[in-house]
């Protein structure tokens, strides 16, 4: 059933042709929880929460199905969480609503909820019940409480915060801060969506050292940002056989239907970036860091600092499951003659393997893609034997920067589509 409130809008859905959805909380249900990781040139299962493990080693009768795939002392295991702490914000938050307060209200006092609709608890009863949510949301496991961020880094949190504290790792590592005619600026570059990654300047004095880059995000935008891979605790170079094994893995996941995440980092000297002098540019950066391929090419920009040359910790993959029955939601709109495209931000093998989840992509051996890349087949070839493709946002906007001089109505304009 359909409530329409402007009649009008009944003609549209009625000559519905094509439904674009977005894929993360609409497809999906929007809940990410660590799955697999690549760390020490090693593909290690992570769907295990270690403190849900270490709970259940408590119980007298322990559940079998739950155990790690990981080893939670590994230094190398150990480095990439503390990487990944480092390089997100995030951060557990619950603030309860009044309405949560007055229904804990009605079950303590044994009262009706509906009597206390449209009216104020006492000020001491609405602190009293609000102390009792927050500090019943501090024992519930990690994954199961609230958190102030996206929600692939909520999935990261609630997987690192069972293996150290965000809190005490942040606090020894710092956000890196300078100040400038009285104001500081917090040296930092949030994640967006052109971009699709984020970055952090930690102060890394506690390890002895200066001050560290750490940088997150898909890996077509950090793997080629990186000259080196920490394996066994050394920065090695990144020869073009480990990129296939960090490649390789990268592509399992997303055939998984799983986010993968790169993260790596790159130390920066003293002597050059001083902790007390230096003023990062991290305002107009993308005047020098997006355009280049090495330190090198803007090393004489004042304020720059390295966002290539980097080292690569290791990839993560998060898996957030579809929303239930979306698959027969999709299917009774194509029965309809209604055509449904998933608009999702995500890598190519992963786009696909959702959309093969939610009914969207019905072969995914006969994507073009997969065609391409996987068998071999020319593009022509794929093409005339393909039932599907998923086209990649970068590819979408480099066309659209393309056909931006044609005007609205020119008839080549989105004609690649």
């Amino acid at each position: 059933m359909v409530l329409v409130k402007n009649l009008e809008s009944v003609e549209t859905l009625g000559s519905t042709s094509c439904i674009c959805s977005d894929k993360t909380g609409t497809l999906t249900q929007n809940r990410m929880t660590v799955s697999h990781m690549f760390v020490n040139l090693e593909q290690i299962d992570c769907s295990t929460n270690l403190q849900e493990h270490e709970r259940n080693q408590k119980l007298a009768k322990p559940d079998e199905k739950i155990t790690i795939g990981y080893k939670p002392e590994d230094p190398a295991f150990r480095e990439m969480v503390r990487a990944l702490i480092l390089g997100t914000y995030t951060i557990f938050m619950y603030d309860p609503t009044d309405d949560e307060a007055k229904q804990l209200y009605a079950r303590v006092r044994k009262v009706a909820v509906k009597s206390l609709e449209g009216k104020d608890l006492p000020v001491q009863d609405m602190k009293e019940m609000k102390a009792r949510l927050q500090c019943a949301e501090n024992k519930l496991l990690n994954i199961f409480r609230h958190c102030k961020g996206d929600a692939s880094e909520t999935g990261l949190v609630q997987f690192c915060e069972s293996v150290m504290s965000l809190n005490e790792t942040r606090a020894d590592f710092p956000t890196h801060k300078f100040t400038v005619n009285g104001k500081d600026t917090e040296c930092l570059v949030p994640f967006s969506s052109d971009i699709k990654f984020n970055l952090f300047i930690r102060d890394m004095k506690k390890d002895d050292g200066n001050l560290r880059v750490f940088m997150k995000g898909a890996p077509e935008r950090i793997l080629n940002r990186c000259s080196k891979i920490l394996v066994n605790g050394e920065q090695i170079d990144f020869t073009e056989e480990l990129r296939a094994k960090v490649n390789k893995a990268n592509s399992d996941f997303g055939k998984l239907g799983e986010r993968v995440l790169a993260c790596a980092f790159a130390d920066m000297p003293a002597d050059k970036y001083s902790k007390e002098s230096y003023q990062f540019d991290v305002k107009t950066w993308k005047n020098w860091g997006l355009k280049n391929n090495s330190v090198a090419d803007y090393a004489d920009v004042e304020g720059h600092f390295p966002m290539h040359d980097l080292t690569l910790v290791g990839v993560v993959s998060l898996n957030d499951p579809p929303r239930p029955k979306v698959d027969l939601s999709v299917q009774k709109c194509r029965s309809a003659g209604i055509k449904v495209i998933m608009v999702t931000g995500d890598q190519p093998p992963t786009a696909a393997a959702i959309a093969h989840k939610v009914n969207i992509l019905k072969h995914p051996l006969k994507e073009f893609n997969y065609m391409v890349k996987e068998l071999g087949m020319s593009e022509e070839e794929a093409w005339n034997q393909s039932t599907g493709v998923v086209v990649h946002g970068d590819l979408l906007a480099e066309k659209h920067l393309k056909e931006e001089h044609l005007p609205d109505d020119d008839p080549n304009k989105g004609e690649f589509l």
